[in-house]
């Protein structure tokens, strides 16, 4: 009879948890899925915004005419985009990488809590502003008169120089880059500093007792126990340099060049939102989509290791 009673109420609660969770489901499924299941048929067709007209079925024509390599000299193409948004992520994603985790290896090892608090604070701040903020703040540091300028000048002893930030080819990438790795590097540094906080810390003292210095430990024991959280954050730092946007098109709309800067993303927008060619933006989106899939594919694959133990 009890276990009669308790498979009921296990029932019951899997009914009731079931319940919670279809709003979730159908939630993600409309704004979600469906926009993405959405994006493959269109861009089989030949569809634009704002037209009457039955689209013209391509099949792979869209896809087609984004690598076509007779377009790889236009500097607003696809492939062009390919590679800035490529630059982009692997000039962002591996400082994030790297300084967050030499940050909150260095905040977890200060012995005043207080110190600690107030440097994770300080570097979360810039996180929970908006891309958009970010852009303006830095736009404003980029300026010919502006401390960008002062701040490079003074360390490299060049008085007076404008470093053309956002007029200069590659000092507009970097930009990019520094407004970027400025946002989210506190954002990276608190989810490590919280996979070091699980680490015991008898490890450690084990590790001195038998003469460890800090430094093979660091190798030795940190790194090997962090590893979940490193493929954690390596993963979401990949994909949301995958995805930029707002600061790209932030500087764009004030006056910087857009073909530095013309990741996929901007030119998904440009393309389906200002030209109105959805099919081929579809395409993009597509493409982007299995570039993001296939690279954190990779990540873990290549990061794959046995479950970690004590």
């Amino acid at each position: 009879m009890g276990s009669k009673k308790s498979y009921g109420i296990e029932k019951k609660q899997a009914h009731w948890g079931f319940a919670f969770v279809v709003p979730s489901l159908i939630f993600f499924s409309v704004f979600s899925f469906y926009p993405i299941l959405n994006a493959f048929y269109t861009s089989f067709f030949n569809k634009k915004a704002l037209s009457k007209a039955a689209p013209d079925f391509l099949g792979l024509g869209n896809y087609a005419r984004l690598f076509n390599p007779a377009t790889s000299g236009n500097e607003l193409s696809f492939l062009n985009s390919l590679k800035s948004t490529l630059v982009f992520t692997v000039g962002t994603f591996i400082p994030l990488l790297i300084v967050s985790l030499l940050l909150a290896v260095f905040i977890s090892n200060l012995s005043k809590n207080s110190t600690k608090k107030f440097l994770q604070i300080a570097y979360y701040c810039p996180a929970i502003l908006s891309s958009v903020v970010a852009a303006a703040i830095w736009m404003i540091i980029f300026d010919p008169r502006g401390l960008g300028n002062q701040w490079v000048n003074n360390l490299m002893h060049t008085p007076g120089v404008d470093h053309r930030w956002l007029v200069d080819p590659v000092m507009e990438q970097v930009s990019t880059m520094v407004i970027y790795f400025w946002k989210y590097i506190g954002y990276f540094v608190i989810l490590f500093i919280t996979g070091l906080a699980s680490i015991p810390p008898t490890i450690y003292e084990a590790a001195t007792i038998d003469g460890s210095n800090k430094w093979n430990s660091f190798w030795r024991i940190t790194l090997p126990l962090l590893k979940p959280t490193v493929v954690l954050v390596s993963v979401m730092a990949m994909l949301q340099c995958l995805k930029t946007f707002s600061t790209q098109y932030m500087l764009y709309t004030n006056g910087a060049p857009r073909a530095p800067i013309n990741v996929i993303t901007f030119n998904i927008y440009v393309t389906g939102i200002q030209q109105q060619y959805l099919g081929r933006a579809s395409a993009m989106s597509v493409v982007l989509f299995i570039l993001m899939l296939i690279l954190t594919l990779v990540q873990f694959k290549t990061t794959n290791s046995d479950s970690v133990e004590y």
